[in-house]
């Protein structure tokens, strides 16, 4: 029997059991399949892409032309997990409109949320998107679109007042309507201290474990990031990375050696049939010498 559909309804549960939500993030069709069959409760598509898949330095380059293809490829593989699609730099900032209208193209094509930065600032885009009838997941702390204003890829949250900016923007969030938020870069009791301030579940990623769930970059947990980012909170689980190269390198050994591909990497043809293509190959190459 196939699994229930996660929906903002079993989010919400899993939050008042106490249950742990498991959460990673996808760009494409195969690690979508992946993480279904895996049971994983949350897949988000990324705009981290633009780092993981186009080896892009930072998040502020990919758009929404990037990132729909990437939508539609997850969103093809999934039928249980809960698909978040991330809204890239500026494609929600500056209008509700434009909000609303790229939101919009996320859940046409099988997106059951969207998520997007900032706190209080952006919470009448956050309204905007939810009067529409569209999910929303807030997104606090270390917010990779806001770098320049951040001072870079620091620890948000270290002292009680900024925590409480930090509960500040998370309250203007869920009363704007977001479902749910996730909490990037801060220490454990920071994360607990926002939570125990919200009715919506909370998320984390290198957020501690006082949380509602955990999100974590696939890239990290299988080992294949190409880059030079290796935050704290990133466990490996794989060394993907490794096996790839491995494969490629022997390969290469192989193909420059003539062992492959052998007979058993051939389709077969009828003797008789072999034969008369041979000698006519041999005919041509004769004619082609003389």
């Amino acid at each position: 029997m196939t699994a229930k559909k996660v929906t903002v309804a079993t989010l919400a549960a899993m939050r008042a059991r106490n249950e742990s939500t498991v959460f990673v993030t996808a760009y494409d069709y195969p690690t979508a399949v992946f993480a279904e069959r895996a049971g994983v409760d949350m897949i988000l598509v990324g705009d981290s892409a633009a780092m993981t898949m186009m080896g892009l330095p930072n998040t502020l380059e990919i758009g929404m032309t990037e990132m729909l293809v990437f939508v539609r490829s997850v969103c093809r593989g999934v039928k249980r997990a809960f698909v978040i699609g991330d809204l890239p730099f500026m494609s929600y900032q500056a209008a509700d409109r434009d909000a609303v209208l790229n939101a919009g193209h996320f859940v046409a094509l099988g997106c059951d949320a969207v998520k997007c930065e900032g706190g209080a600032r952006i919470s009448a885009r956050v309204r905007s998107m939810v009067d529409a009838g569209i999910n929303v997941m807030g997104h606090l702390g270390l917010t990779p679109q806001s770098l320049s204003q951040l001072g870079g890829y620091r620890v948000q949250g270290k002292s009680l007042d900024a925590a409480n900016r930090l509960v500040e923007d998370a309250l203007a969030l869920q009363n704007a309507g977001a479902f749910s938020l996730i909490l990037e870069a801060m220490p454990s009791e920071t994360a607990a201290y926002i939570r125990e301030h919200l009715d919506v579940p909370v998320y984390g990623i290198g957020a501690g474990p006082q949380v509602d769930g955990q999100l974590v970059i696939s890239h990290d947990i299988l080992g294949n990031f190409v880059g030079d980012i290796a935050p704290k909170f990133v466990k490996q689980y794989a060394h993907i990375g490794s096996d790839i190269e491995n494969a490629f390198s022997a390969y290469a050994h192989e193909v420059r050696v003539g062992h492959f591909p052998g007979p058993e990497h051939c389709y077969e043809i009828d003797a008789v049939q072999e034969a008369e293509i041979r000698a006519k190959r041999t005919q041509r190459t004769s004619s082609t010498q003389s």
